[in-house]
């Protein structure tokens, strides 16, 4: 299974969304990073089949998406931004109308939904209206519907925002456990989303992919840039000034400044282990200040 983009932008009247994208993705899970703006969305939509790119070419195993027509969208799985419920359906219901639109079989429905709400830890709530349920519950129904086709490329867009800590992990852990086999997009603003579990992270900023790798390999990339520093409150608001201040931690020995900086801060700076929020403010800093 390999899913290419070559050269692919999208433009919008005189805004270039994306710009002139080209990489290739095959099974496992990658991770797309970048700042609101960033032409994620517009990149996932047209990777989903809802959008058609301005130029350029997006290929499954050689031939063109476009081409595939339902083809494609028998193998292809999509959790929107925003999702729409009918709040009276319950999730059983509304499980089995979408899984009519996808063209399954009664029978095969009815195991089908069975088998995802079990995976989505569901069972208990199928019943339950889909108006009543938590922004958690609801992000699960998500996932469990663009799952109900046993999906080959499963893309997913922004999917934890709004969500507490408990309903991140859980939903990235299921990620994580149906990639082996399939291609899984996560495209996130959230770097702890996909720390652990991306195969690859590419970067988006201003519509260009800048980076594909490795977590380990893009985190070692900065790994000369991350320090530590100890300062004083009056000392806090120039090196704000100065550098890209990732954090600052009081403890009762003093303050202590993460900074991210291509040359030593201070001279009392440390080098220290690089994390993806560093790696995110090495390319995003600007809107992190905003």
């Amino acid at each position: 299974m390999k899913l290419k983009l070559e050269n692919v932008s999208k433009v919008f009247g005189d805004k270039k969304a994306v710009d002139n994208v080209t990489t290739e993705l095959t099974s496992g899970v990658y991770g797309f990073l970048g700042a609101n703006g960033s032409g994620k969305t517009t990149l996932m939509r047209m990777l989903a089949a809802v959008s058609m790119p301005t130029s350029g070419v997006i290929s499954l195993n050689g031939e063109d998406i476009s081409d595939m027509g339902a083809r494609y969208r028998d193998v292809l799985g999509y959790l929107p931004q925003h999702i729409g419920f009918y709040k009276s359906f319950s999730v059983e219901k509304f499980l089995q109308y979408i899984a009519s639109l996808k063209g399954l079989e009664k029978r095969e429905a009815k195991e089908r939904i069975a088998e995802l709400l079990e995976m989505v830890n569901l069972s208990e709530s199928k019943k339950v209206k889909m108006g009543k349920l938590s922004g958690g519950m609801k992000q699960r129904v998500g996932i469990a519907q663009a799952l109900l086709n046993d999906p080959k490329v499963l893309i997913v867009d922004e999917p934890t925002a709004g969500l507490d800590p408990k309903e991140r992990i859980r939903f990235r852990n299921l990620l994580a456990e149906i990639a082996s086999d399939r291609i899984v997009l996560l495209s996130t603003h959230i770097v702890s989303d996909i720390e652990y579990i991306a195969k690859e992270i590419l970067i988006m900023k201003d519509g260009r992919l800048i980076q594909k790798d490795t977590p380990q390999n893009l985190m070692k990339h900065i790994a000369s840039n991350v320090w530590s520093v100890d300062a004083s409150d009056a000392e806090i608001p120039s090196y704000q000034a100065s550098y890209k201040v990732g954090n600052i931690t009081r403890r009762a020995e003093g303050i202590d400044l993460r900074i991210i900086s291509e040359k030593k801060p201070a001279p009392q700076a440390v080098n220290v282990p690089v994390n993806l929020e560093d790696l995110y403010l090495y390319y995003f800093d600007e809107e992190v200040g905003a």
